[in-house]
Parts: C-alpha cells; structure tokens; sequence
C-alpha cells in the first residue's frame, strides 16, 4: 500500500498539474479514464488489467516474451492498488490547483522564477495540505482494495495475499482472527479519515 501511494503521487500529481493547469483536445476522455477506477466495480477493474497485462493480454504477451510476468506477483499487487487509488489523489490536487488559480505562480514568473522553481516554490507549497490529504485517502483505498486485487493478483500467501484477502479467508476457518483483523482495518480507517480531515482543516 505504501508502494501504490507513492507510484499514485509520482504519476498522480502532474497528471493533476496537466488537467488543471493547461487546455488540449481530448482533455474530457483523459479526465474519465482517470476516474474510471472511482465507478467501475474494482472485479472489473481487476479483470481490465489482467486481460492488459496478463500472460495472454494485449501487453502481457510480449511481456512474458522478455521473461516479465506481471499477473499474479507482487507487481500486481502494487498495481491494482494504485489504480483504484489513484482518481483520490488526482481529484484532491486538481480541486486545490483550480481553487488556487495561478496568480501566484504568475507572479513569480513575472519576478524571473524558471517553471521549476515556480512548479517547487509555489505551486507544490500552495497545494500541499490537497496532496497530502489524497495521498492518505489513497494509502487507505489501496490497503482495503480487494476486488481487483483477487482478480489480478489472486491470493497466494507470502506473494500477494492481502489484509482484506485475508480477512475474506480467515471469516470461515477463524472468525475470531477475521474479527480482530477487521477491527485493525477499521482503526486504520478511522486514523485516515482524522489525517485527511486535519490536512485539509485551516491552521
């Protein structure tokens, strides 16, 4: 969960940047297919990615070719987590960015500043409180992911067995074990939901 968080703000934040910040053709269908994760049932999602990148998928094949199998790994663990997380945190920082406008950063490239250290000084300062508060809303829908987790990981222990895979397990053989692990993902919600209330709350 750790490891989708940080992929969903590495690609997630200029992903933001570009749907707020510029105007191009085509700019409606990217902005769906972001947040297609946020509608589809995560099963189908799971399914969607294991028909791209499994052993017979449209780019699973010439992966497997090269000797990279990607279905049913940790990879695609990490990967079915960061695309029903990701839409969290690119709705929250592209909210803040239109929210923000761009006087700011306007004024500092009038000033001189080059476009990074605008991007650096200015921009990133100024929406910090949306970013962290979807990186934690990411974090928590990646660590509760289950549907398209199963589907494109499966659930082989040691590998790519999850929290809620293993909560789904343990509810017919331990229900005590499935108990106590529900009420660890539900003290982790609540913290979530207390992080990301107070990131976005003014100071």
């Amino acid at each position: 969960s750790l490891i989708a968080t940080a992929l969903c703000v590495v690609l997630g934040v200029p992903m933001a940047l570009v749907l707020a910040r510029t105007q191009f053709r085509g700019q409606g269908v990217v902005r769906s297919l972001v947040l297609l994760p946020l509608v589809l049932p995560p099963v189908v999602a799971g399914i969607a990615l294991l028909y791209t990148f499994g052993r017979r998928g449209l780019l699973g094949q010439s992966l497997e070719v090269l000797g990279v199998q990607i279905a049913f790994s940790t990879t695609a663990v990490i990967m079915a987590q960061t695309f029903v997380a990701m839409p969290f945190l690119v709705l929250s920082v592209e909210g803040a960015l239109r929210t923000a406008g761009q006087r700011y950063e306007s004024v500092a490239a009038t000033l001189g500043a080059s476009p990074t250290t605008v991007l650096r000084r200015v921009t990133l300062p100024l929406v910090l409180p949306a970013l962290v508060s979807g990186a934690v809303l990411s974090f928590a829908r990646a660590l509760g992911e289950f549907g398209a987790t199963i589907t494109f990981a499966g659930s082989l222990e040691g590998t790519t067995r999850t929290l809620p895979l293993e909560v789904y397990l343990q509810r017919e053989s331990d229900p005590d074990a499935a108990v106590a692990l529900s009420l660890l993902l539900i003290l982790v919600a609540v913290l979530v939901i207390g992080v990301a209330r107070r990131s976005v709350s003014p100071s």
